[in-house]
Order: C-alpha cells, then structure tokens, then sequence
C-alpha cells in the first residue's frame, strides 16, 4: 500500500539548494546495521516550494519491505517499531522493488523540478541513507537518484536553530504536532521530518536572500563542496 506522489510544475526550487532537490526518507529496520540488519519499511517525502520561496511537504511514496534472505531481525528493534515482517497480512515488497518504485517517483519530481540529483534528508540521516546504499547494493540497482554520501541532517539543523536534538521536541519547539502513539511507522515520521526541515528551511530565508548575489554584479567565488566531484555520478 502506498500514497502516489502528485506531480508539481517546475519551481524555483532547482536554485535552492544549487541544483540539489531534497527528499526526506524514514526507514524502520530489523537493527542498526545496514550490512546485516533488514530494511523493512521506507517512506520518501517529496519538498516543494511556494511562490514566495517557502518549502512545504509534498507527496509521500511508502512502502513495506520484506526482510532479504539472511536478514537480522532484532526482537529489540521489531518490538520499538511494532513491526511483524511476517504477519500474513502485511503488503510488503521484495527491497528491489520497493526501491525502484521509490525512485522512480523521486527520478519524476527531479525533471518535473528540474533537478540534477536528489539529496536524502532524515533525523539522523546518515542511518538512512546507509540502509538505502546496502539496499540498492544488495539488489544490484544502477540508478540511485540520491547522492551516494552528502545529505541533510534535520538533526543538526534542529540543534542549531532550536537548540533541541530529539524530533518530538523539535517539533513542538516549532509549533508542530507529534503524536506518540504513531511514532516509529517510517511513514509518520517521514511527514514530520519533512514538516520540520520545512520549518527549519524557512526561518533562514531572509538570510538566504542576503547570500544571493546582486543582479548585475560579480558573483563570489565559492570553493567547491564535499561531493562535487561526483554529484553528476
């Protein structure tokens, strides 16, 4: 089961963040490692962004994943999340497919935006984006529309402007709902980490706008960023 991405028309979101579109991504596991432990549910939320340069939550694509072959399941982890990876009525998909069917939404928004590569944003998004790199190796997949190593980390940009870390708090920092009983579904928090980068990102605009260069005059010369060389990869 899972919620199609609508398409948006192209926005000014492609300058943004040079080129970089950010997609927020949950996923729930069998563990902590992403060598051994199972993927077993994956969310991606698309950004948008309004005529007046604020960012808002777009679609959501979700799935569950079955375990791969020789995957760890945790009786810890599974017992946190709630998740039965064998219950007979739980719709999951092969990873591969699962995978694919997430970036081929992501790939649309990316030319519907036009965006050269989808950066991945989570709340402690290096442990997401290494379950999606052993995934996508493990099923033999070419095209990763995420860059393979840089991402945003709602994390620390939470700590920075609001001097909180844990996601609840975050959010209820910034206004927003958090709803225990819903926690641990990489759907849910998917939505909520894409309400609060969203949050985050807009309360910078003003000083964003300053950044930017001055029509007609000469633009800074900036030294090139972890990645560059392999953000066209």
């Amino acid at each position: 089961m899972a919620d199609r991405v609508v398409n948006a028309p192209a926005t000014l979101l492609s300058t943004r963040f040079r080129g970089f579109m950010p997609v927020v991504v949950d996923v729930e596991t069998g563990g902590f490692n992403s060598a051994t432990d199972a993927l077993l549910e994956i969310a991606a939320v698309l950004i948008e962004m309004r005529p007046d340069g604020d960012l808002h939550r777009g679609g959501t694509v979700w799935h569950h994943v079955q375990p791969f072959p020789g995957g760890r399941l945790d009786p810890a982890s599974l017992e946190i999340t709630g998740i039965d990876p064998h219950h007979p009525l739980r719709p999951a998909l092969p990873e591969r497919d699962a995978l694919q069917r997430v970036f081929r939404e992501v790939r649309t928004a990316l030319r519907a935006h036009g965006c050269k590569r989808a950066i991945l944003v989570g709340h402690n998004s290096s442990f997401d984006l290494a379950f999606v790199n052993a995934a996508v190796a493990r099923s033999g997949i070419k095209r990763n529309p995420f860059h393979p190593f840089s991402s945003f980390d709602t994390v620390t940009l939470a700590g920075v402007a609001l001097g909180q870390t844990v996601l609840s708090r975050a959010l209820a920092a910034t206004g927003l709902e958090w709803d225990t009983s819903r926690a641990h579904s990489a759907l849910y928090d998917a939505e909520r980490t894409a309400d609060l980068f969203c949050a985050l990102v807009n309360r910078f605009r003003e000083q964003y706008a300053l950044a930017l260069p001055v029509p007609g005059g000469d633009e800074p010369e900036t030294p090139g960023d972890v990645g560059e060389e392999t953000e066209e990869a």
